[in-house]
C-alpha cells in the first residue's frame, strides 16, 4: 500500500472553493489518469475516472455498455468565502458553504484576485469591540463585520480584487503526532485520497463490475456535481465517500467517532440496507474496523442526490472520522484514510455478476 501522505498534502494545499474547483480538479485528474482506463470532466467540472471491469457478455460492443457499474463519489470542492465589498483596502466577505464565524478571526487566507490573476495572502481580522455597533461586540462577532487585511494600500487592493472573488483558507498542512494530519479542506480531500488508494489497490485486484471514480463539484453548496454526474453516468449502484464527526473535547455524542479506529457505515434513508450489509460483511472479512453512523434524516453527503436520479439508485455512505470539521485546522488519522480506500477496493472486487438481482429491502 503506497504512502498517501504526499498526495494528501498536495491536495489540501490548493484551493477549490465550491463553484471554482479548477485547481484541485487538475491535480486529481493528473493523479488518476494512470490508474484508470478513461478519464474525462463533466460539464460542471467533476472528474470521471472509469476503471473497466472484466465481466463479459455476448456481443462485444454490447458487453461494455451492459456491464454493471458502481460509482464512488468523493466531493473535491471546499468551503470558503466570497468578496462582497472593499472598503479602504479592507476586504469584506460572505461564506461559501457552512462556516462558523467563531473560528475565523486570526485565520490566514488566500484572496484569489481576478483583477491580476494572483493569490494575495491575508488574515481575517475582527474589529475591536468598542468599534462595533452596540450589542455586537460582547460575544461572537457576526461575519458581516469581519474583514481580510492583505497589507496592501487601498489603491493596490482595488486594482487586484473584485467583488465575487473567492477566498480560501491559507493554513499549511501539519503532520501531527499519532499518525494524524491537520489542515484545511480535509473535508473532503481526505476522501479523495482514500478513493485514490482504492484505485491503486485495484491495480492488482480483479473486479467484474465497472468502477466510476468521481470527484464531484459543488457538494458544499448545491450537490450540483453529484446530481449531474450521476445523471450522466447512470451507475447501477452508488457510494458517497465523505467525512464524519470525530470524537474529541466537547464532541462525545453518538454521532461522533474516534480517530484511528476505522471508518463508519451510514444507516438511514439515504442508505440501501442491502449495500450496508455487504459493506459490513466485507469489512469483517478483511478485518477493517467499522462503526454505525446514524443518519435518521439526510446524510448531508452526495448520497442524498445520487439516490434520487432516474428511477432511483441504491446508495451507500462510508465516512472517515474527522475532528474540527469546516475549520482551517481539520484533523484526520492517516490509517483511517488507508482503511477507507482498502474497504472500497475490497467491496468493488466482491461484486458478483448477479449482485443487482439479489438486492432486496429485507
Amino acid at each position: 500500500m503506497s504512502d498517501i501522505l504526499p498526495f494528501l498534502k498536495s491536495i489540501i494545499s490548493v484551493s477549490g472553493v465550491s463553484g471554482d474547483e479548477a485547481p484541485i480538479a487538475d491535480l486529481v485528474q493528473k493523479k488518476w489518469t494512470p490508474l484508470v482506463d478513461d478519464i474525462s470532466q463533466s460539464r460542471l467540472g467533476s472528474i470521471h475516472g472509469l476503471k473497466q471491469g472484466t465481466l463479459k457478455k455476448s456481443g462485444s460492443k454490447a458487453a461494455a455498455s451492459s456491464r454493471p457499474s458502481v460509482m464512488i463519489a468523493t466531493h473535491m470542492d471546499a468551503i470558503g468565502m466570497m468578496v462582497t465589498r472593499i472598503v479602504d483596502g479592507f476586504i469584506y466577505f460572505t461564506n461559501v458553504g457552512g462556516i462558523d464565524s467563531r473560528v475565523l478571526p486570526g485565520t490566514p487566507v488566500i484572496v484569489h484576485a481576478s483583477g491580476t490573476k494572483e493569490e494575495l495572502y491575508g488574515v481575517i481580522v475582527m474589529p475591536p469591540g468598542n468599534l462595533l455597533p452596540e450589542g455586537e461586540g460582547g460575544g461572537v462577532v457576526p461575519m458581516k463585520y469581519l474583514f481580510v487585511d492583505t497589507g496592501l494600500f487601498a489603491g493596490e487592493v482595488s486594482k487586484r480584487v473584485r467583488v465575487g472573488d473567492r477566498i480560501s483558507f491559507g493554513t499549511e498542512p501539519v503532520e501531527m503526532s499519532g499518525g494524524t494530519v491537520s489542515g484545511h479542506t480535509l473535508d473532503n480531500r481526505a476522501s479523495v485520497a482514500a478513493l485514490t488508494v482504492c484505485l491503486e489497490e485495484l491495480q492488482s485486484k480483479s473486479h467484474i463490475w465497472d468502477l466510476w471514480a468521481v470527484a464531484t463539484v459543488q457538494e458544499e453548496t448545491s450537490f450540483g456535481g453529484s446530481y449531474s454526474s450521476t445523471f450522466q453516468l447512470r451507475p447501477t449502484i452508488a457510494i458517497a465517500l465523505d467525512m464524519t464527526f470525530g470524537r474529541g473535547a466537547g464532541a462525545s455524542g453518538y454521532q461522533t467517532f474516534p480517530l484511528g479506529k476505522g471508518v463508519t457505515l451510514g444507516i438511514g434513508p439515504s442508505v440501501h440496507p442491502f449495500l450496508y450489509q455487504r459493506f459490513k460483511e466485507v469489512a469483517e472479512r478483511v478485518e477493517i474496523p467499522i462503526a454505525d453512523d446514524l443518519m435518521p434524516e439526510y446524510s448531508s453527503t452526495d448520497a442524498d442526490a445520487m439516490q434520487l436520479i432516474a428511477e432511483g439508485i441504491p446508495t451507500m455512505v462510508v465516512s472517515i472520522p474527522q475532528r474540527y470539521m469546516h475549520t482551517a485546522v481539520e484533523l484526520v488519522a492517516l490509517k483511517d484514510i488507508q482503511r477507507a480506500g482498502r474497504l472500497m477496493a475490497e467491496f468493488v472486487a466482491s461484486l458478483e455478476a448477479d449482485f443487482l438481482e439479489r438486492i432486496v429491502w429485507d
